[in-house]
């Protein structure tokens, strides 16, 4: 992607089903899950750069022995650090106890971070906060291990401030609201609860706290916790816990628009935000890894008894779609061909805008992932080109020399690696003062292939902000001397802003917004700004469920294709030699592509949950008064 995308996080969690001398037996070391939750978050790198943390949590430790540890990290390389640290660790108490090297029991009492419950986290930090207090996994610390819980999510809840002011009516003094604390402290309230009524329940029949504790663990109802807790949470998530006794649950919300994927066998109870990640790591087919259902949390209790069970009524799913384009890794085999998809059904529109010209027209992509989508596109233009061999063929059959017939045979696409990235650069480029100058060359591009009668079509995978493609890219591109440059987006126009956990929470840094906002003026309908203005402002105090979203007037008077006209217009300017033309997916072709994942609001507005109207008004009324407030 052109443009600097950045997504909420992703989890790892991992149960470990046998006894730790179990692992050391089949496969050479206890610390088997350690090392596999290297691996998952590693594999998950592409969700998060800016902050990751490792928890774990060791089952019928005694009383005084340490069976929590934690470590969180936002250096330059977090995964990294944070398994320098558990290393360093490990080898200085094997070090300092060479008794402890080949004894489980020792290990596992003694060396921390070897367990049989793992929760890791990658994540990207949003609105600026990177500090290491940010970054998960949280820790909610109390004496009784029942208390004690662990939480980490992929998720971005839209109602934070009502969710903050239920747990001060509940009589909790919150440490801030960020919505990771709130939605850990209604988790630990509901918890707390359950464990009191319990510890209630037994004291009535007899038995002593020190008997109570461990059928506190037997009864605990997660299930029943975890449906009191989200009843009114507004947003995407997967959510993720550990207690401290050796339940765990992730939660995935009722639209299903944060992805979670999980795999049990006799071994291991694995969860992770992305289904490569399982079946590399542990080396399953693909059938084998299931999506967990909206609504449904998997639940896991020290027992090891597994359970899949609905939390919260399933809403229409309405799953991530930015999660096949852009954010997921590409080798899950669904996404693999959902992208390549995605690139052939731009085809027609590439055509006319090529005027079927496939001799002088030179294919390409911008790296790296709009490559998938890249090999879709050219799969569609190879069968273009070997339809226009056929039309020519039958046309000249009377007059056909095996000369003539070999050129026409001998015609072939022309691919080539044009846009080249480099990755240190951008890295490097971090004050606003000399930024310009510098992300002009974020990109280069090959000399030479490009002849000045050449088409030249690159496909991007979406067009967020365009500032790389107007700072950088088209004028790289038009360095080459095409006739015509074409940039095709494999996603349709973004028009409004996210609030479920990627990074575009403002309207007027979507190139979409702005070309509209032009054409308004060029059309004398500026009028209609104010409209939604009043309009948004007269929603401010209604219910969530009443408020509907305004914004999509501003872009009902004009056609996608002027849109799209009028961005590649705003992102070219007169330094720019070659036509410039931008074609975008169609709303209609990426349901087709990705039939399963239907999750749209970015491009439609039409939001899966009735906090997305709020934010979106919100972020309009921020935008028409110039604020740079948070729309949630």
């Amino acid at each position: 992607m052109s443009d600097a995308l950045k997504h909420e996080c992703g989890i790892a969690q991992l149960r470990l089903l046998k006894p730790l001398e179990y692992y050391k037996e089949k496969y050479g070391t206890a610390f088997y899950g350690v090392n596999k939750m290297y691996l998952m978050m590693e594999k998950q790198h592409n969700r998060g750069q800016d902050g990751a943390g490792f928890a774990s949590i060791k089952l019928n430790t005694q009383p005084g022995d340490r069976y929590i540890s934690r470590v969180r990290s936002n250096a330059a390389q977090p995964i990294q650090d944070i398994f320098a640290q558990i290393n360093a660790r490990i080898n200085d108490e094997i070090k300092e106890h060479p008794e402890y090297a080949d004894d489980v029991a020792l290990q596992k009492k003694h060396i921390p971070y070897l367990g049989e419950l793992f929760l890791g986290h990658v994540r990207y930090g949003t609105f600026g906060k990177n500090s290491v207090e940010s970054v998960h996994p949280f820790l909610r610390q109390n004496n009784w291990m029942h208390r004690n819980l662990i939480v980490a999510g992929n998720f971005n809840m839209t109602n934070v401030h009502q969710l903050f002011n239920n747990l001060v009516e509940l009589g909790q003094h919150p440490k801030e609201k960020a919505d990771t604390v709130t939605v850990m402290e209604k988790i630990g309230h509901f918890l707390d609860d359950e464990v009191r009524k319990l510890y209630k329940k037994l004291k009535t029949e007899g038995y002593s706290k020190v008997e109570a504790s461990p059928l506190i663990a037997e009864q605990l109802k997660i299930g029943k916790i975890l449906k009191k807790s989200a009843k009114n949470w507004d947003g995407g998530y997967a959510m993720a816990g550990l207690l401290g006794h050796g339940d765990s649950f992730v939660l995935r919300d009722p639209a299903g628009i944060r992805p979670c994927y999980y795999y049990c066998d006799d071994e291991v109870v694995v969860v992770a935000s992305e289904r490569p990640v399982i079946q590399t790591v542990f080396n399953v087919e693909f059938d084998k890894v299931k999506e967990l259902p909206p609504g449904h949390a998997i639940i896991t209790k020290k027992n090891g008894n597994v359970r899949i069970k609905q939390i919260l009524e399933p809403l229409e799913r309405k799953a991530c779609s930015f999660e096949r384009i852009y954010f997921s890794r590409g080798s899950d085999s669904e996404i693999y061909r959902e992208r390549k998809m995605l690139g052939k059904l731009l085809m027609p529109e590439v055509l006319k805008a090529i005027d079927h010209d496939t001799v002088n027209t030179v294919f390409s992509f911008i790296p790296n992932t709009a490559e998938t989508s890249f090999y879709g596109m050219v799969e569609a233009a190879q069968d273009e080109l070997n339809k226009q061999k056929n039309d020519t063929i039958l046309a000249e059959k009377e007059t056909l020399t095996d000369a003539r017939l070999q050129e026409i045979l001998n015609h072939r696409l022309r691919t080539e690696k044009i846009a080249i990235k480099d990755a240190k650069l951008r890295t490097f480029i971090t004050e606003d003062s000399s930024r310009d100058d510098l992300v002009a060359h974020v990109y280069d591009v090959t000399y030479g292939v490009v002849k000045p009668e050449d088409n030249l079509v690159i496909i991007d995978d979406s067009i967020v902000r365009g500032t790389t493609l107007k700072k950088s890219i088209l004028k790289m591109l038009d360095r080459t001397k095409p006739k015509k440059i074409v940039v095709v987006s494999s996603a349709p126009q973004i028009r409004y802003p996210d609030c479920y956990g990627i990074d575009m929470a403002r309207l007027e840094n979507l190139v979409a917004f702005q070309a509209a906002l032009e054409l308004l003026k060029e059309t004398n309908q500026y009028q209609i700004v104010d409209e939604v203005y009043e309009k948004c402002r007269q929603q401010v105090e209604l219910d969530d469920r009443d408020v509907k979203n305004f914004v999509k007037e501003i872009y009902a008077p004009f056609t996608n294709e002027q849109i799209s006209d009028k961005i590649a217009e705003l992102l070219s300017n007169d330094t720019i030699k070659a036509e410039v033309k931008i074609i975008f997916q169609t709303v209609e072709n990426l349901h087709k592509a990705c039939p399963q994942n239907l999750g749209d609001w970015y491009f439609t507005g039409n939001y899966p949950t009735f906090g997305g109207n709020r934010v979106v008004n919100r972020a309009f009324i921020n935008f028409y008064e110039g604020s740079t407030d948070r729309a949630y």
